[in-house]
């Protein structure tokens, strides 16, 4: 069965736990309370995936890479006891894989979904392995060009269960380089599921692209922006990713629940407190001839609608009637 019924919050944890176990453990708990739909993490094995040498990206260079990777890491044993507190705490398990060894690690503990981080786009021999596992893929497109794309795609184009994630791979995105348009342009190109990794520090980028159609959006989740690591101070914090989650599943509530402006019995009861009824503004005995000067138009909306004026200009009274009184049909011929 797929596991892509129903649109997802994603709630990126990545690293952030600064190879502390017990933080991991108490991040999917927060997550899961916070409205996350799902937890994913960064499966790094040092060894397989980096030279020692390697340079670190601007906004992180406290620590070499292969050690900060190293220092990280977690056991095999210890994966599994991350994948069973998801499904303790009600929120699916994901995770990315940085080398065909991490892909190994991640069968072994069976899990349901990969993300294909964007620097790994590239990598076709990770895309070939992952392809094989028949498994739901969620693949960004951070620093890729469609041609990029396009290869990897074709890696599975098989697959009912591919997501392309537009994202920005800066950190944090300003405004003006999130692409909303790339939406659309992914699910019209590929005839898949679209998603959107949200890099900035805000909501709007989110909500903006749930409105526009993406189903699965993942955010960066932390304990605190003060926390150690690559991730954390361009991350959300507990209380403001409770409101990020709600405002999301209110926008999906609102587009699974289009409204017909034709129908419109429901506010029957407003339309009588709120409309206007025509009223006369003076007494007028039988006889009177109704002109414009003659007509007021006042709440409750219980008698003839305002916009029915003209059709009672120039009718004939058969009963009298007293100032503000509401009109009837039977009043006047």
């Amino acid at each position: 069965m797929s596991n892509l019924m129903k649109p997802l919050i994603i709630a990126e944890i990545g690293s952030v736990h600064d190879g502390s176990f017990g933080n991991a453990i108490k991040l999917i708990e927060a997550a899961s309370k916070a409205g996350a739909d799902v937890v994913k993490f960064q499966t790094h094995i040092a060894e397989a995936e980096t030279l020692k040498e390697a340079p670190s990206p601007s906004y992180f260079s406290l620590e070499p890479r292969y050690d900060y990777f190293l220092r990280t890491s977690f056991t095999l044993d210890q994966w599994v006891q991350l994948k069973n507190a998801c499904i303790k705490n009600n929120v699916l398990f994901l995770s990315s894989p940085f080398s065909l060894e991490a892909v190994d690690l991640l069968e072994k503990i069976d899990v349901n979904f990969y993300k294909i981080p964007s620097g790994e786009v590239t990598n076709t021999p990770l895309l070939e392995k992952i392809s094989k596992t028949n498994k739901t893929v969620f693949l960004s497109s951070g620093m890729s060009s469609y041609i990029e794309l396009d290869q990897a795609i074709n890696f599975f184009k098989n697959s009912n269960d591919l997501v392309v994630m537009q994202c920005t791979s800066e950190y944090p995105c300003p405004p003006s380089r999130v692409g909303l348009n790339v939406l659309k342009e992914i699910k019209d190109k590929y005839n898949c599921k679209v998603g959107f990794s949200d890099h900035t520090l805000g909501f709007a980028a989110s909500f903006a692209a749930a409105a526009l159609g993406a189903n699965y959006i993942e955010k960066h989740f932390t304990f605190s922006k003060l926390m150690y690591g690559s991730d954390a101070k361009n991350s959300m914090e507990p209380n403001d990713f409770s409101i990020f989650c709600q405002g999301i599943k209110d926008i999906w509530e609102m587009l699974d629940n289009p409204i017909d402006k034709n129908s419109i019995e429901q506010f029957s009861e407003m339309k009588m407190i709120f409309q206007k009824s025509i009223v006369l503004k003076d007494d007028f005995e039988v006889g009177h001839i109704i002109s414009f000067e003659d007509l007021a138009f006042k709440k409750p909306g219980n008698g003839i609608p305002s916009n029915s004026w003209k059709d009672i200009i120039g009718k004939k009274l058969v009963n009298k009637i007293k100032k503000n009184q509401i009109l009837k049909k039977e009043d006047f011929i």
